[in-house]
């Protein structure tokens, strides 16, 4: 008797293809499906690795494999709408967007839940290194089997109401294994190798902003001084934090992007101490636990591959949070995601706001250099 009929989102990638094949040992109804993201006029080096005409070729072999339906569902307006121009105008804004998390939040855990439940499907199962546990309040979300593939942070904003309807068959396994269990399949993707890079950019961030958003010229000033040290074009090519590439007028500077002001386009840096965070605000937040239940200490993780700190929640309320981090943390960029634990266990997230700062009037040199930076 089949344990249920199950949607896998198959990528053309190892872990989605063993998915599968477990799933369909285990018992379960399987249906593979593939979300297209890419558009008719696919650019040159844009979605090779994954999400690829090719990958959607290869994980339709890898369902003929295993012995299962294989779709391929067209997602390319809401990846469009949801993904590529959130990702320009948080640059355009002077946030540092992370484009995975949207893909999940909007697209893998919100849309595919629900077509999954059109096509009859009791659950959605996906390739993530994250563990399903019968909780006493029902399924949690918890850290992966593998600390090193760990993909917990991009998942913070999965709908509450979806969690008991979604499987991680590998959320246990370390990688090395789920290779092993490729091979002991026969599946064809066994060998192949992981992609790192965001889909949709052809080459490198930099150039892929520089294709969609204007220039802009304005200038690098110091936070304590308000003296200007450089010029630039355009806010969007700076994250909290940056270090290189600052292209200051005065070399023997060590100073980090402390501050982005797109709307009078200054780039404000410091020195390492003017980059300490003590705390943080978060909108678009998303709990997986009742806010009444929301641990007043818990472990915050600033970037996907931080390490989780000890932080108090100041305030917290459906849409926002506040939190004091036990220790300064330095460069925490507005735009990305501040994702909340209880040990192994995720309790959701939000999006970090920018923080208001005292700026100082701008001073111009006497004489300026002719050079621009960015």
């Amino acid at each position: 008797m089949s344990k249920g009929r199950v949607l896998c989102a198959m990528s053309g990638g190892v872990d989605s293809s063993v998915t599968a094949a477990l799933l369909k040992q285990q018992g379960y109804e399987v249906v593979g499906a593939m979300m297209r993201f890419w558009p008719d006029h696919k650019r040159q080096d844009t979605f090779d690795t994954c999400c690829s005409p090719d990958a959607a070729y290869e994980a339709r072999r890898v369902a003929d494999q295993v012995g299962v339906p294989f779709y391929l569902l067209d997602y390319r307006e809401e990846f469009q709408q949801h993904i590529v121009d959130p990702f320009l105008e948080d640059y355009a804004s002077g946030r540092t967007p992370n484009p995975c998390v949207n893909c999940n939040t909007k697209v893998k855990f919100d849309a595919l839940v629900k077509k999954a439940k059109m096509l009859g499907c009791d659950f959605v199962a996906t390739g993530h290194y994250v563990r399903r546990v019968e909780g006493p309040g029902g399924v949690e979300f918890h850290r992966g089997g593998d600390p090193r593939k760990d993909q917990t942070y991009f998942l913070w904003g999965t709908p509450r109401e979806a969690l008991a309807h979604i499987l991680f068959p590998v959320g246990d396994m370390e990688k090395p294994r789920v290779r092993e269990l490729a091979e002991e399949f026969g599946l064809l993707t066994a060998k192949k190798p992981e992609s790192q890079n965001i889909c949709f950019v052809p080459s490198t961030i930099g150039e892929f902003l520089s294709e969609h958003l204007p220039e802009s010229r304005g200038v690098i000033a110091d936070i304590r001084t308000g003296e200007v040290l450089g010029e630039h074009l355009g806010t969007q090519h700076y994250t909290i934090g940056q270090k290189k590439g600052l292209g200051l007028w005065k070399s023997n500077l060590t100073r980090f992007v402390v501050h982005l002001d797109p709307e009078t386009q200054t780039v404000w840096v410091g020195d390492e101490a003017d980059c300490q965070w003590s705390g943080l605000s978060a909108v678009r937040a998303n709990y997986l636990l009742d806010l009444a239940d929301l641990p007043e200490t818990l472990e915050a993780q600033v970037r996907y591959r931080a390490q989780p700190v000890r932080a108090r929640v100041v305030r917290a309320d459906a849409g926002s949070f506040d939190l004091e981090f036990e220790e300064p943390q330095f460069a925490v960029a507005p735009g990305q995601s501040v994702v909340l634990y209880a040990g192994s266990r995720l309790l959701g997230g939000g999006i970090i706001e920018r923080r208001e700062r005292q700026l100082p009037p701008l001073k111009y040199p006497k004489r300026r250099p002719q050079a621009v930076a960015r």
